[in-house]
């Protein structure tokens, strides 16, 4: 009994330090690290991503005549990789965007496109609960609110024309623009560039003589 007691334990502290181990490899070289939903636990960063708010990826294309078509998921169907969410929802960088809409109008037939448009969806989870849920849980009534954001245009050939910042990055931008404390502190805390033409000190802009030598210092910060 003690030698089955003894052996139990050292198989689970070798368990353990393996898949330590693993994981620090995993992590290092990015190996596998999305490959099963069980490699959320063995990669170190369980709730580094996690966010108050559901983001859903929306493809349109548009056509000549301005009727819009969804470019993903195709007319075959769609993958869903882990549970009912399609491929398309997880790629929340957008670097597949252009392969799954160019791979939907190579496979189709349809009229020239103008543009295709990739459109982000964004809405707090809380409203994710089941009514009976949120009726225990909140007072007022579930008033559900969504939004909307162009996160990327791609011309008809495939090319990436214009590309904006997601919802929540633009809505923390505008609220440190709102907030003058804030704003004050990040003007005082500017970093700039000094420029020196022989004993004088002037600003990295300051139009000199090309004949003078201009020598520019480290970055300083106030």
């Amino acid at each position: 009994m003690r030698l089955l007691k003894r052996g139990i334990s050292c198989l689970t502290i070798t368990g353990y330090i393996g898949i330590l181990l693993f994981g620090i490899f995993c992590h290092t070289f990015t190996f596998r690290t999305g490959s099963h939903p069980g490699m959320y636990y063995i990669v170190w960063d369980m709730f580094c991503g996690w966010s108050a708010y559901s983001i859903r990826t929306h493809i349109i294309g548009e056509g000549i005549s301005g009727k819009y078509y969804e470019l993903s998921p195709g007319p075959w169907g769609d993958y869903y990789p882990y549970g009912g969410l399609g491929r398309r929802h997880y790629d929340t960088t957008g670097d597949a965007w252009v392969r799954m809409a160019m791979n939907t109008l190579d496979k189709t037939d349809h009229e020239p496109m103008l543009r295709i448009m990739c459109i982000e969806e964004a809405w707090c989870k809380k409203y994710n609960l089941p009514d009976a849920v949120w009726d225990q849980r909140y007072e007022e009534q579930k008033d559900f609110q969504n939004y909307y954001r162009l996160r990327k245009v791609i011309t008809p050939d495939g090319m990436v024309a214009q590309t904006y910042v997601p919802w929540l990055t633009r809505q923390r931008t505008l609220q440190v623009s709102d907030n003058p404390r804030l704003l004050s502190d990040m003007n005082r805390g500017r970093s700039f560039f000094a420029t020196t033409v022989g004993q004088q000190v002037m600003d990295a802009g300051f139009q000199h003589d090309p004949d003078v030598p201009v020598h520019l210092s480290s970055p300083v910060g106030n």
